[in-house]
């Protein structure tokens, strides 16, 4: 891979539970396409929810460092961050790109669509109601906040980027929620504000989201931002072919060291899979940063069934 000397990646998990062994792996391809092109390595706490487990962020932290994973800047916490999601939906605002909801998600799902709309994307009930519309809406409403959505240019529209793993890659972009009726920001906004804010230039995830990067490169676009370049990974599920939980037994980097698996075992193992190292080869992190390629990658699942 080239050398860029400069820029981020990053790895922005949810507290929502320990690491377990494909959110590991992404990680650790996260930090491997940062360090290998000479890009700094960020991480970010993605605690925007209220309900996100408060002792699950340090505890993250500290099974990046036992897999050898780094970061050149203090952790960041998305909570603490609401000022500047506020500031970009205020810009958005005053560009007229925003209007209020007061849908439920049983309204959308029930709504008549556009033709070849995915299931579930917004129907533009609120996107042009009348001064009159939004009083009554308000009223029935009883005091409660509507969300915030973004007035998307052209609704219903598709957009393609392509990925370092996946090639090209389409998705719909409807008028999708900046801030829940509870005052939460959206996952879209808040990585797009954060991304920018932090320099990073570079964003390897889960392939499970890489049908909300159209969105996001709308918002960039939109916020006059320069969006990075993405890769995103297969997934790591179960033998039933789903992803992995509780269920599945030992599955999070503090269950296997219970079993007295130590923490190089453990990265040996995701190496293995990840086409970087050989069958039972023990390897740390910083030596795999020599070998890695997206093209190594392999682009299925890695069926995990246990260490």
């Amino acid at each position: 891979m080239e050398t860029i000397g400069r820029g981020a990646g990053r790895y922005a998990p949810s507290p929502s539970g320990r690491l377990h062994i494909g959110n590991l792996s992404t990680a650790l391809v996260a930090w491997l396409a940062a360090r290998s092109t000479g890009r700094k390595f960020l991480v970010r706490i993605d605690n925007l929810d209220r309900d996100r487990d408060a002792g699950a962020g340090p505890a993250q932290l500290s099974d990046l460092k036992l897999l050898g994973l780094d970061w050149d800047e203090p952790a960041v916490w998305q909570a603490d961050r609401s000022a500047s999601y506020a500031a970009a939906v205020e810009k958005l605002t005053a560009a007229g790109l925003v209007f209020e909801c007061f849908c439920s998600r049983k309204d959308i799902l029930q709504a008549p669509t556009a033709p070849h709309a995915p299931p579930g994307a917004y129907p533009g009930t609120c996107r042009n109601l009348s001064a009159a519309e939004i009083a009554n809406k308000q009223e029935q409403f009883g005091g409660r906040n509507p969300a915030l959505r973004l007035r998307t240019p052209a609704p219903a529209q598709e957009r393609s980027f392509t990925d370092a793993l996946l090639g090209r890659v389409t998705g719909s972009v409807d008028d999708f929620v900046l801030r829940r009726g509870d005052g939460t920001y959206a996952y879209n906004l808040a990585t797009v504000v954060d991304d920018a804010a932090a320099g990073v230039d570079q964003v390897v995830r889960g392939e499970d989201l890489a049908l909300s990067t159209p969105r996001q490169l709308v918002l960039y676009d939109l916020l006059g931002l320069k969006a990075p370049e993405y890769a995103h990974v297969p997934l790591v599920l179960n033998k039933q072919g789903q992803r992995l939980a509780k269920r599945d037994g030992a599955v999070t980097l503090a269950e296997l060291l219970e079993l007295g698996i130590n923490p190089s075992e453990v990265l040996s193992k995701m190496a293995e899979s990840l086409g970087l190292s050989k069958p039972g080869e023990v390897v740390s992190a910083t030596q795999l940063i020599s070998r890695f390629e997206y093209a190594k990658l392999p682009k299925k699942p890695w069926i995990f069934a246990g260490l």
